[in-house]
């Protein structure tokens, strides 16, 4: 046989009605379609699988290649659906979810739309274009320069976005927003304020006191003093101040060998901000038994120094036999004392409590001796007296918060002397003590001096004059001498 010869093909006998109806109706229908849809492309037509080696006795084989036929026509049906509904709409559905091919599975034609290709969102704002370089686009008429309004309003825009993550903006990008230079520059301060407030705020969370002066470093010490067995328990809050707070507690067994702990105890605890400090660092700063220190300590160590002036300053007062809380322990910037009362109900303040005239009478008197005492044999004043540091218990009158109290060698000590005296003449003169002394008696009588002056002015006017001289002469002779003299002791006044 001639290879190149006509092959013998075999005629496969078919009946011409049946042939003649299967490609009428297929025509008709592509008539149809072609009419309705002319822009979609006819699903392609041909085998079933374009490999050449593609195995097709296996019956798993076979119907993958059927489901993948039937689902590439289902796809392509959806793809009709889509087009006729959406047709010339801005608004237009998508059937993407319900296809059974994945894009990059199908042989769909190029102009479908991947819609999991995001590199250009319709919705997404555009970035807004800037100027070149050399500072201008365009020619002649249509130059635009750099300080063009709309050009610099979107570029103000979008450098809000350096703010701070806490300030929030909004898509002012997406809306086109052009803000001004002067409403850009007062949107950029306020941002700034706010952030630096926001860092205020959380160094003042994490530096001050919690929870009425309790901070972890305060309960700290607290729980330490109960397992040492110091304090048997702390029932509460008893007293808030703008400096410390004061708690009540029952206490333990001794501190120490020589101090025994009392019934009852006052903790006082000094806050560890320095917002109320900062202002009062003249009670400290100039005392002379604390300056050398000052300026070597940490601000916020001042506290423990002022905790410690108390502690001093109390015990002066209970060695001269003056009435006032007993120092049990120093912690720090807790202070633990005697408390002034009985069965946690703290002692009233005098200027809560009211007295008969001879119950105020007596306050009067004693309250004298007691400023007597303290200027002449505790060599202090108390800086801060008034009816509100003074308690009234068991028919007597005790002294309280003398953290601020100075030497009369202090650079001011004399005006704070003199400050005292107006207040605690002008409670118990309103409280109808007739012989109450006015203030400027009431300092001569403390302080031993006899500065006679006609007017307030003047009498302060010589107070300082002391001040000055004694202040030169403590810097010439030493810190502690003091030119102040008089000739004999201060009279006691007694009833």
């Amino acid at each position: 046989q001639c290879p190149w010869g006509a092959p013998n093909t075999t005629s496969i006998s078919c009946s011409l009605a049946d042939v003649m109806s299967e490609q009428l109706a297929k025509e008709l229908q592509l008539e149809e379609e072609n009419a309705a849809f002319p822009e979609v492309v006819a699903v392609a037509e041909g085998p079933f699988i374009t490999g050449e080696n593609a195995d097709t006795s296996s019956d798993l084989m076979l119907a993958q290649m059927l489901q993948m036929e039937f689902d590439r026509e289902y796809d392509a049906q959806l793809r009709r659906e889509e087009k006729k509904i959406n047709g010339d709409s801005k608004v237009s559905i998508s059937f993407e979810n319900y296809r059974k091919v994945h894009p990059y599975d199908s042989d769909s034609s190029e102009d479908e739309v991947d819609w999991q290709d995001t590199r250009h969102d319709p919705y997404r704002a555009d970035k807004p274009t800037t100027t070149p370089r050399r500072g201008f686009i365009g020619k002649g008429k249509d130059i635009t320069t750099k300080h063009d309004e709309v050009v610099c309003g979107r570029k103000n825009t979008a450098r809000m976005e350096n703010f701070a993550p806490e300030f929030q903006v909004g898509d002012g990008i997406g809306m086109d927003l052009k803000l001004s230079n002067q409403v850009f520059n007062a949107l950029k301060q306020h941002a700034y304020s706010e952030e630096r407030r926001s860092a205020r705020l959380h160094e003042k969370k994490e530096h001050s006191t919690a929870e009425k002066a309790v901070d972890p470093k305060t309960r700290l010490l607290l729980y330490k003093m109960v397992n040492a067995g110091m304090l048997e328990t702390i029932t509460g809050c008893i007293s808030t101040g703008k400096e410390s707070v004061v708690f009540h507690a029952y206490g333990g067994k001794s501190a120490t060998e020589d101090k025994v702990m009392p019934p009852e105890c006052a903790i006082k605890v000094f806050k560890t901000t320095l917002n109320e400090f900062k202002n009062r660092d003249k009670y400290i700063k100039d005392d002379y038994r604390f300056k050398d220190r000052f300026s070597k300590l940490n601000p916020r160590k001042i506290i423990r120094m002022w905790a410690e002036k108390e502690m001093h300053n109390l015990t002066r007062m209970q060695n001269a036999g003056i009435p006032c809380p007993q120092v049990v322990i120093l912690k720090k910037h807790v202070l633990v004392m005697s408390f002034i009362g009985q069965d946690q109900v703290p002692a009233p303040k005098l200027k809560d409590v009211t007295l008969s005239s001879e119950d105020m009478k007596k306050a009067y008197y004693q309250t004298l001796n007691m400023m007597q005492q303290l200027y002449k044999e505790c060599n202090l004043v108390h800086a801060d007296l008034s009816e509100y540091n003074m308690l009234w218990h068991d028919g007597k009158v005790w002294l309280i918060d003398v953290s601020q109290s100075v030497e009369p060698t202090h650079p001011h000590g004399l005006e704070f002397l003199f400050r005292d005296c107006r207040n605690v003449s002008q409670f118990f003169q309103k409280g109808g003590v007739a012989e109450a002394l006015n203030e400027r008696e009431l300092f001569n009588a403390v302080s031993g001096f006899n500065i006679t002056a006609d007017n307030e002015v003047d009498f302060q006017a010589e107070i300082e004059a002391l001040e000055k001289m004694n202040e030169d002469h403590v810097q010439n002779h030493g810190k502690k001498l003091s030119m102040f003299s008089s000739d004999g002791d201060p009279p006691i006044y007694d009833e």
